[in-house]
């Protein structure tokens, strides 16, 4: 099956590839107008690393440049266009493309050989840094990517700690609906831009593999219940029938794009079960895999050895287009692994441990790398599950290399023996790959951290954020001090007279109650966990126990299991196990991303009520990687991360308030308390469940047909056209503005002066803050659009479902109800102050205000601004409410870049220095002195920013390459790209 995959793959590679070969349009570089030198210091073989041009054996190169057109001369793009012909698809390292041949005779093909380069410096490179080592060498033409850059990562400990730029050419590039929307809909967008300009619109198409998973529209609107999957569904389908024709049309109308239809699975555990690659294999041309995708979990694949993180939509759509990214040559944590995890610890518990270790030890920009002798105690899936919560830690990526372990998942996931025999040899044979039976050359990291899994412990993470880890042991002291700590990510300052209150209602016709710190949702879902066989079997397990003592869940609180794929309905069945979690409430409610995601549906109105009505803490428990305040659902404002089978402790408690240790769960059928103790796994029971029930056929089976979809999917019809007719009266796919009156010249650097702050912020604004997400309140300026547009509340769907309409996403950036914003003087929710009349109005109205007065707006804001998901609409939402600049203490990796990709500008505070110690209450103006030609503007320089109160300091500008300068002038990354292909073209 992976076999007849990658053909299919190849394939589709291979015709991009005959596609460019029809149309030269690559640009002049950034850094120079002809050819780099090899380095003036080079390495001792430098003649065998810098050959001389020679050309390539498949042109795989991307079309578009990311390190271009910051030059305005004309004759030296014509210099570089005459040249192109000649010397665009030669390779300076041709000379060590070397045949790999197999085991019993004939050869897999070629590969640009590491070894061959017989540096030294090579064996002490983090496995990580090989693979762009590799990526640098295979795409080497020395106009996308040159021999300096190769040099800048083969001397990488020296490098990395001076920021170098270099580009990176993902492999692939991996959508799922809620961001592969937008990005369709730009496409769609930058191809009647290409037309108005006079320009041939189908220039505009992917042209490296794009995968697109439809797996985040999916809510729990019916759970506990049989029929859960399909109700769902329907539902489903009923919501975003419009997007679903959308992004089907899209997956005809562009080429080398595969669309994974809705009910398949979540896209992380697709990727890692049958998308992932490991080594490619194009027409004979052997190399890693690797992707960028659109979702910041896209990490869990780095599990499989595959290097692979998340950016914005904007970053991802160029990646599509076949620029190389540039990014900064990152740091690299050596974190070593010994020991083996205590009977009774999940692979969730390390998995919290880890993050609460990295997010103390701060590698944020970095890729952390696991090494050492406690590899071999951790299946695949327990390190996909730890290289899954990545953006939670702030690293780009958490690394496992390839070894046995590998190999292993590859053949138990239905990869073909051929496929993994060429994926292990050309890894052994390119120093890829970790063979922990031989002695281990050391290698050289940017710094260290140790973990003996046997200090592992259970634990939970909460109630906020999910590093904030709590032993299991003291979960009920740290509920304690939470309920008493003033309102913050650890406090809800609930007075001591209320901590006890009881709120009577009836359920159903059945007298309840409920206090702080019950549960009321308990969810096993998300990509983190319901990809790992021992976690999720460990689950069943509980329930078995629970169910054979009599015990049982309130019917109140909502249960529910998403699986990421197929394969775990497969093997729970098999186990005999499913019948158990039904038993409790876990029935299978659909399969795709839904708690995590804040698409947890409605809670009964009873409870509903209860909670509001009374001011309940309420909590809920889910085996999801994210806990942000007001994701998970609007009136759960405690939220536990835990694993599966703590899922299922938890709702049998009832309540977070309970010492496990001490305090029974329940009473069994004969009237005996039962403990915790009484119904956790071993271990050992664990593996035999997994091993007995976990069996290749089952992933072969899945994803056989993955791609024909199901009845509602092949019944949408859509239109044939290349160019998308845009409905005016729609209210999920609408044509955005960003082209509207564009020009083939760049407007350049944009001056902001005297502008308003729209927002002042503390530290820790997540993109969940910033970006539309979850339910449209009724109230709010979302909510008014589309009752204007005859949309009744019941049919608001989420957010995420309308990612397609700019004017939904508009009003709904800024909206979530648990913004903290210092205009308010400590009231929560999404409003702020319009400065010239002191209104109160929402951060859509007042940006929308300020920008019919004529007046630019700016954001100040704390530590690590944007931390959490990537979301392209946290920058393009902004943007189009007319924030020109953002001032912040600290950004988060993933947001600087998009901010930079929609024209806004970035700054930081001087160390030290932010609103506070500045004395900036936000009620100035603000003008920031950057110069107004883009070629007096340098990465990282330091600019003056003054106020109308006479306050004069300095911020540093994070453009952090000249790329994001070219991305700056041009008014954003899209209009770059679109003048960058008309100007080649011509």
């Amino acid at each position: 099956m992976a076999g007849v995959f990658l053909a299919r793959s190849a394939s589709r590679l291979s015709s991009s590839s005959s596609a460019l070969s029809r149309s030269a349009y690559l640009l002049p570089s950034l850094s120079s107008s002809s050819p780099a030198p090899p380095p003036s210091n080079p390495s001792p073989r430098s003649a065998t690393t810098f050959p001389p041009p020679a050309r390539h054996l498949a042109d795989l190169r991307s079309p578009i440049s990311h390190r271009a057109l910051v030059r305005s001369s004309a004759a030296v793009a014509d210099r570089f266009e005459r040249r192109f012909a000649t010397m665009a698809s030669k390779n300076s390292y041709e000379s060590i493309l070397t045949t790999l041949s197999k085991p019993g005779g004939g050869e897999f093909g070629k590969y640009y050989c590491l070894p061959a380069l017989t540096d030294p410096r090579i064996d002490r490179l983090p496995y990580s840094i090989r693979i762009l080592l590799e990526s640098a060498i295979r795409n080497c033409d020395e106009f996308q990517v040159t021999g300096k850059d190769v040099e800048k990562i083969l001397d990488w400990a020296n490098t990395s700690p001076k920021q170098v730029e270099i580009p990176f050419k993902p492999a692939r590039v991996l959508l799922q609906d809620f961001t592969g929307v937008p990005a369709v809909v730009d496409l769609a967008c930058m191809r009647d831009a290409m037309k108005n300009l006079g320009s041939d619109p189908n220039k505009i198409n992917p042209l490296v593999p794009v995968d697109l998973v439809i797996d985040h529209s999916v809510q729990v609107d019916v759970a506990r219940s049989q029929n859960a999957v399909q109700a769902n569904m329907e539902l489903e389908f009923h919501r975003n029938k419009e997007r679903f024709g959308f992004l089907k049309w899209g997956s005809n109308a562009f080429s080398n794009m595969l669309v994974v239809p809705p009910g398949s699975g979540i896209v992380h555990q697709v990727n890692l079960e049958y998308l992932g690659r490991v080594v490619f294999n194009n027409g004979g041309l052997l190399y890693p895999d690797s992707v960028v995708g659109t979702d910041s979990h896209t990490t869990m694949i780095d599990g499989l050895g595959v290097a692979g993180w998340g950016v914005g939509g904007i970053e991802a759509e160029a990646a599509m287009l076949g620029q190389p990214m540039s990014m900064v040559l990152p740091g690299v944590v050596g974190f070593k692994l010994g020991g083996k995890l205590r009977n009774g610890v999940t692979a969730t518990d390390l998995v919290l441990t880890v993050t609460q270790m990295l997010r103390k030890h701060g590698v944020v920009g970095k890729f952390v790398e696991f090494y050492g002798e406690g590899m071999s105690e951790l299946s695949l899936a327990d390190r996909a599950t730890i290289a899954n919560m990545s953006p939670e830690y702030g690293a780009t990526m958490g690394f496992f290399p390839v070894d046995h372990v590998t190999l292993q998942y590859l053949k138990l996931t239905g990869r073909s023996d051929e496929t993994v025999a060429m994926i292990e040899t050309y890894l052994r044979a390119n120093k890829m790959f970790v063979d922990y039976s031989q002695p281990q050359t050391e290698r050289v990291y940017s710094s260290y951290l140790e973990l003996n899994l046997e200090d592992v412990e259970p634990c939970i993470s909460g109630p906020k954020r999910p590093h904030d880890r709590v032993p299991l042991k003291g979960m009920k002291s740290d509920w304690q001090t939470c309920l008493d700590n003033k309102v913050g990510f650890k406090g809800f300052a609930v007075p001591k007279e209320s901590q006890n209150k009881i709120a009577e209602f009836s359920f159903r016709g059945t007298p309840a109650q409920i206090k702080h710190g019950d549960v009321v949702i308990a969810a096993i879902t998300s990509c983190t966990n319901t990809s790992n066989p021992s976690v999720m079997l460990g689950a069943a397990l509980v329930a078995k126990k629970a169910c054979e003592l009599g015990l049982e869940v309130k019917p109140w609180i909502k249960t529910s299991l998403a699986p990421g794929s197929g394969v775990v309905t497969k093997y729970l069945e098999k186990s005999g196990l499913q019948k158990y979690l039904d038993q409790l409430g876990f029935n299978i409610v659909g399969y795709g991303c839904t708690t995590c995601i804040g698409n947890s549906g409605e809670l009964d109105e009873a409870v509903s009520a209860a909670i509001s009505e009374n001011d309940i803490v309420a909590a809920a428990v889910l085996s999801g990687n994210r806990n942000f305040e007001g994701r998970v659902h609007p009136l759960t404002r405690a939220n536990y991360l835990a694993s599966p089978p703590l899922v299922v402790a938890y709702a049998l408690a009832g309540t977070v308030d309970i010492d496990f240790e001490k305090e029974p769960i329940g009473t069994s059928k004969d009237g005996k308390k039962v403990y915790f103790k009484d119904i956790w796994p071993l271990n050992e029971e664990i593996a035999d469940v997994v091993q007995s029930s976990v069996l290749p056929d089952m992933f072969k089976e899945t994803y056989k047909a993955i791609t024909k979809g199901n009845p509602m999917w092949n019944q949408l019809s859509v239109p044939s056209s290349t160019l998308y007719t845009w409905d005016p009266t729609s209210t999920y796919i609408h044509e955005p503005p960003y082209f509207k009156d564009m020009t083939m010249s760049p407007p350049g650097p944009h001056p902001v002066k005297d502008a308003y702050c729209l927002l002042n912020f503390g530290d820790s604004i997540t993109t969940d803050h910033i970006s539309p997400a979850g339910s449209i309140h009724k109230d709010s300026p979302a909510a008014k659009y589309l009752m204007e547009r005859g949309v009744s509340p019941k049919d608001f769907n989420s957010y995420g479902s309308r990612r397609g309409n700019d004017e939904v996403m508009a009003r709904g950036t800024f909206a979530n109800i648990r913004l903290v914003n210092k205009f308010l003087k400590g009231e929560v929710g999404p409003k702020t102050i319009h400065v010239p009349s002191g209104e109160k109005l929402s951060a859509f109205d007042a940006a929308t205000r300020y920008k019919s007065e004529g007046h630019d707006t700016i954001v100040l804001a704390g530590e690590e601004y944007g931390s959490g998901s990537s979301r392209d609409w946290a920058a393009k939402g902004p943007m189009l409410q007319g924030v020109k600049a953002v001032i912040a203490k600290s950004f988060e990796r993933i947001h600087r870049s998009n901010l930079v990709g929609m024209g806004i500008i970035p700054l930081c505070f001087k160390p030290g220095e932010d609103t506070e110690t500045l004395g900036l209450t936000g009620h100035e103006r603000y003008t920031i002195h950057l110069p107004s030609t883009v070629s007096d503007i340098k990465p990282g320089q330091d600019v003056t920013v003054t106020t109308d109160t006479g306050k004069s300091f300095t911020c540093t500008v994070r453009f952090d390459t000249e790329v994001e300068l070219a991305y700056y002038n041009h008014g954003g990354i899209l209009p770059y790209v679109i003048r960058s292909l008309i100007k080649a073209n011509n």
